[in-house]
């Protein structure tokens, strides 16, 4: 999910990485997808993050300088305020053994490097959901692109950023659940209602008006043709020139 508002309060991850590339490939496909990110090298940096506001999340180096990741972690899930606080492992250590090592010290998600910015995205936005799931948000952010639920409205630098009332409906979909694919079928029934006499094609002509919409802040790619299956919201595309292309 994109960066989503828990009320007032953006998502926030704590990164501890002592890989200074990895870190930064962290800090910049998170922060793509709209997460407030704070990037640590240590067990000893992290501590200072934990006071309040406290991280929505910590991604979290096996390995690291000092105290391990997995002590640490082992070491959260004893103390009350942080036993309950979602955590993802990251390692370059891919046997069965160490990814149930990781789990059974109290990770809730294991990931083997190298990894894919995607895959880990997909994994946070997943672990949220589980998380916080019970929330419903009321902003979702995709870069610089804020889609503002209960407002029906979306923004970019405080600009309004035209649209109709089905376009945005269709951004909403797309921005709260993204890389899921709809089929026309699926996004009949959501944006019209499963008693809609409307031609699957009519969902064509709405992607075309808010691939559109987002060109005109360079945001169109944004909403991806799937062949042969549907579309999708990718909040890693690339921003740029318009490509319309039919599912």
């Amino acid at each position: 999910m994109s960066d989503l508002e828990l009320g007032k309060t953006v998502y926030r991850i704590l990164v501890v990485e002592d890989e200074e590339g990895i870190q930064e490939l962290l800090r910049l496909s998170l922060q793509k997808q709209g997460f407030d990110v704070t990037c640590v090298a240590s067990v000893e940096q992290a501590e200072e993050h934990l006071r309040d506001p406290m991280p929505h999340l910590i991604v979290l180096d096996w390995m690291l300088p000092g105290e391990s990741g997995v002590a640490w972690c082992r070491s959260l899930r004893r103390a009350e305020r942080t036993q309950s606080l979602p955590i993802i492992v990251l390692t370059a250590r891919g046997e069965e053994g160490d990814r149930v090592h990781g789990l059974e010290s109290g990770a809730d998600d294991y990931l083997s490097k190298p990894f894919s910015p995607r895959e880990l995205g997909a994994r946070v936005q997943a672990l949220l959901r589980r998380s916080y799931g019970g929330l419903t948000p009321t902003h979702v952010r995709i870069g610089e692109l804020l889609v503002d639920i209960k407002a029906h409205r979306v923004t970019l630098d405080d600009e309004l950023v035209g649209m109709g009332p089905t376009e945005f409906r269709m951004l909403r979909l797309f921005a709260t659940n993204p890389d899921r694919v709809y089929s026309r079928e699926a996004l009949l029934d959501h944006i019209w209602g499963r008693q809609s006499f409307i031609e699957e094609r009519t969902v064509d002509v709405h992607i075309r008006r808010l691939r559109r919409a987002l060109a005109k802040v360079g945001y169109a790619n944004i909403i991806e043709t799937v062949r042969g299956e549907g579309y999708r919201c990718n909040p890693l595309a690339p921003r740029g020139l318009l490509v319309e292309e039919d599912a």
